[in-house]
């Protein structure tokens, strides 16, 4: 299978019209109508419908998935984002692939052995994506024997929306544990995206406000602005305003002034990846957060769900950083901001140590305080 391009800044409508044969027609809303991240149309030939989160705020376009390049090219392109939702964008990703072989066994299994490997390709550190791939493979080998192809492909469409549903109940109850920490909070600081556009719907951070916000907790978020590509200035602002949360955006760093001023009382962030002793990777920009709000007594808390972790890694130091094209910098949104020829160092994500971390939120209850033992208990490991 062909790769797409490396990665670059959002492009403009006309060319992704240019470049991708399976867009759906452009709509252009005053987004306040709620609206799902992903839709999965029809049967097992049926399509995934998702957002190209690259044209959020000013823009909605919607694109049809009717094959596994073209899931591929929007996980690589963040045109769906956040570890969740690309977990399950893959997922409906390897139903969508399997619809190019017919219902010869062999030919069938290989196929999917093709197309998980190429998906797992599309991004190196959201854990999601593997977890859910793995999950898929796992139902595969539960029913291989038994069934035949056509009840296979059911059997893994049906998975794919277990994981769609599940992540949807997950994000509830994060933001129920994680608003009881909140109490007695009025201002908190979020960084990146980690909202229903990230996920299947509440989010993982932004469910503790939008939990808080159900409850009658009236919050002010600070929202840094995320650079290199604003996913915290494009996409968390825009979630709040629809929510009608007091948000006031900043830039990343204006941080330490706002903590310094005592504008908020804590820090609430999403992960990507948690190894097994708590350490978690995270947007770039989340490690100098933590060390921030360290320096100025104030908790830092990450909002994940049980799938973010992954046990098989020891402590941060293994995970894999993704980094990315130096045009995002150089060239942001398509405008050159840096001279001809410069170097540039551009990870996706950094690791915040353990010992940075006040609380691990989860779906299975509170990480806290974040150790190995601690996570094994929570998640139920032992």
């Amino acid at each position: 299978m062909a790769s797409t391009p490396c990665d670059v800044a959002p492009k403009s409508k006309a060319s992704l019209e240019d470049d991708q044969p399976h867009l759906a027609n452009s709509l252009t809303t005053n987004m306040t109508n709620k609206v799902e991240t992903m839709i999965w149309q029809g049967g097992t030939e049926g399509h995934l419908d998702m957002i190209d989160q690259t044209l959020l705020p000013n823009e909605m376009f919607r694109i049809e998935c009717r094959d596994v390049e073209t899931v591929w090219e929007a996980i690589k392109m963040l045109r769906v984002r956040g570890a969740p939702a690309i977990g399950i964008a893959a997922a409906y990703g390897v139903v969508v692939g399997l619809q190019t072989v017919n219902d010869e066994t062999e030919a069938f299994f290989a196929r999917f052995d093709e197309v998980t490997a190429y998906l797992a390709t599309s991004r190196p550190t959201a854990v999601n994506l593997f977890w859910a791939l793995d999950r898929m493979r796992r139902k595969m080998d539960s029913v291989r024997e038994d069934l035949s192809v056509a009840e296979i492909r059911e059997k893994l469409l049906v998975e794919a929306k277990l994981i769609h549903e599940e992540d949807r109940k997950m994000c509830h109850s994060i933001g129920a544990h994680g608003a009881d920490l909140l109490k007695g909070v009025k201002g908190v600081l979020t960084h990146c995206n980690a909202g229903g556009l990230a996920t299947a719907e509440y989010g993982t951070a932004l469910s503790v406000f939008f939990t808080a916000q159900d409850q009658g907790h009236d919050l002010h978020v600070y929202v840094d602005e995320t650079r290199p590509l604003l996913q915290g200035a494009r996409l968390t602002a825009w979630e709040l305003m629809q929510r009608g949360i007091n948000a006031t955006l900043i830039c990343d760093s204006m941080a330490a002034q706002v903590m310094r001023e005592g504008r908020v009382q804590a820090v609430v962030t999403g992960a990507d990846r948690i190894a097994a002793n708590g350490d978690s990777a995270n947007k770039i920009g989340t490690y100098s957060l933590a060390v921030l709000a360290r320096a100025h007594g104030i908790p830092f808390f990450i909002a994940a769900p049980s799938s973010t972790f992954d046990v098989t890694l020891s402590s941060g130091d293994e995970i894999p950083i993704e980094e990315r094209s130096s045009t995002e910098i150089t060239h942001g949104f398509g405008r050159q901001t840096a001279p001809t020829g410069v170097q540039v160092y551009n990870p996706a994500f950094d690791v915040t140590p353990a010992e940075l971390i006040e609380a691990i939120i989860t779906e299975n209850g509170v990480i806290q305080p974040v150790n190995e033992e601690n996570i094994q208990r929570v998640l139920n490991y032992v």
